[in-house]
């Protein structure tokens, strides 16, 4: 993933071809010691390819896999969400005896 953005990095520096020297010396800037075999499998890979239509491509892939599905899941049975259910009630119950209500004006 690094690789890729020290490559798209160059290219929006104006690099239109990225060398694994240019990909190197971004990396190389952030302290990052790049894999060498990385870098050539990954120009091998993108050679002769526009970044766009690459991007666009993985973009596509990507909105086949999904998405977030809703919210967080709630407690599992049995989980935090009862006790919380319980004390709730507790201190409802628990009003020492006093009617706060306004039922007697």
């Amino acid at each position: 993933m690094r690789v890729l953005g020290a490559y798209m990095l160059a290219v929006l520096g104006g690099i239109e071809k990225p060398t694994e020297e240019d990909i190197t010396k971004i990396l190389d800037s952030i302290g990052e010691k790049p894999d060498g075999e990385r870098v050539k499998l990954f120009l091998s890979q993108i050679e002769g390819k526009d970044l766009k239509d690459v991007i666009e491509a993985g973009s596509k892939k990507l909105g086949t896999i999904g998405g977030p599905s809703g919210g967080p899941a709630g407690p599992a049975e049995g989980g935090e969400g009862e006790e919380k259910k319980e004390e709730k009630k507790e201190e409802e119950e628990d009003d020492g005896g006093i009617d706060f209500s306004d039922d007697d004006e």
